[in-house]
């Protein structure tokens, strides 16, 4: 992939496209035993790595990998393969096939180093969660909003810390194409709603209605979150947010560019679900699949003419 440029070159990879959509399913996938979607643990997971005393650039590099790794094999993680008896190796090996299976448009040294942190498990000593990633776990995000307009309301809607998490992800992944410093990025998507932790989202309209007082509000809100966080983690994440307001640097960019695709594809998903053709399931999914009982399940959706 060619690094953009502000000359008019391409703004972001298109090639990247199909990745993006299908990780952005890691905010709807649950599993039994388990609270909150993959993205919101996902998301739980990095800023426990990150109190623990972790590596910033090691965690954004092993929950992006853990992330592209489950856009296929949901929550048949580590630490489930491991109770099911399956060995390092093994896992490794389970894994990167996961990771293989999505990643053949990714930066080729981001996806090595992908690969290696899903072999070594570098993140395993978790601190304590800091009480905004409850908070954000538990703040929805607007739905669709525009000034002098009533809101329209997607459900389920995702939360903030869903969307963190997703454009940290997307992020990391991008950041070959703009040059930027994926573990800026990473960090500057993770804290990027500290604010809508204390704050209730009312999207842009709600923003315009506050007017002068919007600013000093996010600030005061922002710094709650900020002081939560023991330095020197709390000054790191306070360099990284330095990219966050415009789109002048190559971090800025990485993230921008994460932040609009995930906003989008957000809303793109409801619409796909509604437009879903049973052909799509049945023919081109393969919903009633090639096995023993196949033809006597057509016999049988036959004679009942289903669908």
């Amino acid at each position: 992939m060619t690094s953009s440029d502000t000359g008019g070159g391409m703004a972001a990879p298109f090639a990247l496209r199909e990745l993006f959509v299908e990780l952005n399913d890691l905010k709807r996938v649950h599993s039994a035993g388990r609270i909150g979607s993959i993205a919101e643990r996902l998301f739980a997971q990095g800023w426990s790595a990150l109190t623990g005393g972790a590596d910033p650039e090691t965690v954004a590099i092993d929950i992006t990998a853990k992330a592209l790794a489950a856009s296929r094999l949901c929550d048949l993680d580590a630490a489930f393969l491991a109770s099911a008896g399956l060995g390092e190796v093994e896992i490794g090996d389970v894994l990167t096939s996961g990771l293989d299976a999505v990643t053949a448009t990714v930066d080729p040294e981001l996806k090595r180093r992908l690969a290696v942190a899903l072999r070594t498990n570098g993140v395993v000593h978790g601190g304590p969660l800091p009480g905004f990633v409850a908070a954000l776990s538990h703040q929805p995000r607007a739905g669709v909003t525009c000034p002098g307009k009533p809101r329209i309301l997607l459900e389920p809607p995702e939360n903030h810390a869903e969307h963190c998490l997703m454009v940290a992800v997307y992020g990391v992944v991008l950041s070959p194409f703009y040059r930027a410093d994926p573990t800026l990025v990473f960090l500057a998507a993770m804290s990027h709603h500290f604010h809508n932790a204390a704050m209730p989202d009312a999207g842009f309209t709600g923003e315009m209605l506050l007017g002068d007082h919007l600013a000093p509000i996010m600030a005061r809100t922002t710094q709650w979150a900020l002081d939560e966080l023991d330095a020197p983690l709390r000054e790191t994440v306070e360099r990284a947010r330095a990219v966050l307001p415009d789109d002048a640097t190559a971090e800025g960019r990485a993230f921008h560019a994460a932040d609009c695709i995930d906003r989008v594809l957000q809303i793109s998903q409801h619409l796909k679900a509604a437009s879903l053709t049973m052909t799509t399931v049945l023919d081109d999914m393969e919903l009633v699949h090639a096995g023993p009982v196949k033809g006597f399940h057509d016999r049988v959706l036959r004679d009942m003419r289903i669908p």
